[in-house]
C-alpha cells in the first residue's frame, strides 16, 4: 500500500481509463489508484474491474447515480480517509492532467513542507493551456481572476482540478457541509483549506485539452461557479 492515493472521477470514460490507470502505475513513485465511477453505461467501470486482476492497488467505487463532480471526489475523499492515507491526489481521467505531475504535486506536500499543492494553469499570470478554443480559455483564466478578486485566496489558479492534499487538511474540513457540486467545488475545497490557515504551493503545469470523449463542462457548472463565488464570500463559510 502506497501512502498517496490518486482519485480519479469517470463518468463514460472507457477510450481514457485504461490508459491513464497504466500511465499512473508508470511512475516512478508507487501511487494508489481509486476509481469512482457513476455507473456510467459505457462500461467504463467493467474496464476498471478487469484491470484489478493485474494491478493490486487498483481500486472501484461504483456510485448509484450521477450527482456531480464534488460528490464524487467528496465519496472518494472519505474513503481515503477511512483507508490510512497521507495524500490524497485529484486527478482528470481524459490527460488533461499530465501523470508526469502527480510526483510533483506529491513531492510539493511531502518534501516541501505544503499542506496542499495546487497544479496551475496560470501561475504567475502565466497560461499553460493547449489546445482550448478562445472562449474557453477566456471564461476559464479570467474565473480564476475573478474568484481571486472576490474570495481574495491567494491562488492564481483557483478552479484547478488537479491538487494534493495532506489528509489533516480532509480531516479539517466538514466534507458533508460542502455546498458546491460542479465547477465551483474546486474552489470551495480550497477556500475552505485557505481560510483554516492551512498553507499551501501552486505548481505549473501543462493542461492538455481531452483527446477522446467528451467534455462534462456544461452551462450550468459555469453558473454555480460565478454566481455561487459571490454568494460564499458574502454570507462566509463556516469553520
Amino acid at each position: 500500500m502506497s501512502n498517496a492515493l490518486v482519485i480519479i472521477p469517470t463518468y463514460n470514460e472507457k477510450e481514457n481509463v485504461e490508459a491513464i490507470i497504466r500511465a499512473v502505475f508508470s511512475q516512478e513513485k508507487q501511487f494508489d489508484v481509486l476509481i469512482v465511477d457513476d455507473s456510467s453505461p459505457d462500461g467504463t467501470a467493467e474496464i476498471v474491474t478487469k484491470l484489478q486482476n493485474e494491478f493490486p492497488n487498483l481500486f472501484l467505487e461504483v456510485r448509484k447515480e450521477k450527482t456531480g463532480l464534488g460528490a464524487a471526489y467528496i465519496h472518494g475523499f472519505k474513503w481515503a480517509l477511512a483507508k490510512k492515507y497521507e495524500y490524497i491526489i485529484e486527478m482528470d481521467a481524459d490527460f488533461s492532467h499530465n501523470p508526469k505531475d502527480l510526483i510533483r504535486l506529491y513531492n510539493a506536500c511531502a518534501i516541501d513542507g505544503a499542506d496542499f499543492s495546487v497544479g496551475s494553469r496560470y501561475f504567475n499570470n502565466k497560461i499553460n493551456v493547449i489546445n482550448w478554443d478562445f472562449k474557453r480559455l477566456f471564461l476559464s483564466y479570467f474565473a480564476s481572476k475573478y474568484v481571486r478578486v472576490i474570495t481574495q485566496i491567494p491562488i492564481f489558479d483557483t478552479t484547478a482540478g488537479f491538487v494534493c492534499y495532506h489528509r489533516k487538511v480532509l480531516e479539517n474540513i466538514e466534507l458533508d457541509k460542502i455546498k458546491f457540486v460542479g465547477y465551483a467545488f474546486q474552489i470551495e475545497m480550497k477556500f475552505k483549506a485557505w481560510k483554516r490557515k492551512f498553507n499551501h504551493l501552486e505548481v505549473s503545469i501543462i493542461f492538455t485539452d481531452r483527446k477522446k470523449g467528451t467534455s462534462k463542462m456544461n452551462t450550468s457548472i459555469i453558473s454555480e461557479a460565478i454566481f455561487g463565488v459571490i454568494k460564499m464570500r458574502l454570507q462566509g463559510l463556516p469553520k
